[in-house]
């Protein structure tokens, strides 16, 4: 039988050998840390947790991490809420100014594909989906070793159509921050000129600069 988000903390409290009073006694201790009530976790709500299929407070659900000494994302999974599926999600909110992406700062793991078909050609115009024979879970620390420091992600707001049709509203930027000073030369049309991503007292925005 699989155990609920209530029955997964009762068998950590049981497992560190915690009465309900020592839960108590240990959350109220946080609370006055944070001169905040809401982390105390008294036996009644402790039961309610445990046996009514109650659902914690982002409060007291930190109280049980510190307590039972476990991650905070660990006890967000007892309840189907996995932090690392956030990048899946983001697509639907469609944020009208453009801005930097924070979205993926504390993604853990990632899918990424571990096995292409041996037929795909870049000289090709291929459907990728049909070129991935299957995914794998990745740590992002492991990807990290491959990252370059020096880029950040922006996002075009659905409202900002400063450089349509080129990058068009929604898309997803990525901007080399050593890049910091204007490119001279002569380009054959604005595709092939550089766009700046600056920022004006907390204002995005996109640009093509021209030299001439």
């Amino acid at each position: 039988m699989q155990l609920n988000g209530g029955q997964k903390l009762r068998v950590l409290r049981e497992t560190l050998g915690y009465r309900m009073r020592d839960v108590e006694l240990a959350s109220n201790q946080i609370a006055q840390r944070f001169e905040n009530e809401e982390f105390s976790i008294p036996p009644s709500r402790l039961s309610d947790i445990e046996t009514k299929g109650i659902t914690p407070s982002i409060f007291r659900l930190y109280s049980f991490a510190a307590i039972y000494r476990r991650e905070y994302r660990e006890l967000l999974s007892f309840y189907g809420l996995e932090l690392d599926s956030i990048p899946a999600d983001i697509g639907f909110g469609q944020p009208q100014k453009s801005h930097l992406s924070e979205a993926l700062s504390n993604v853990k793991d990632v899918r990424v594909p571990t096995r292409l078909d041996p037929g795909f050609s870049l000289q090709k115009t291929t459907d990728l989906r049909r070129i991935i024979e299957q995914w794998g879970t990745v740590p992002m620390a492991h990807l990290s070793l491959f990252a370059d420091d020096r880029y950040t992600y922006g996002y075009v707001g659905s409202d900002d159509f400063t450089m349509y049709p080129i990058l068009p509203p929604g898309s997803f930027v990525q901007v080399d921050e050593d890049k910091s000073k204007v490119e001279e030369g002569i380009w054959r049309s604005e595709f092939e000129r550089p766009i700046y991503f600056v920022e004006m007292r907390w204002i995005y925005m996109l640009l093509v600069l021209d030299q001439a």
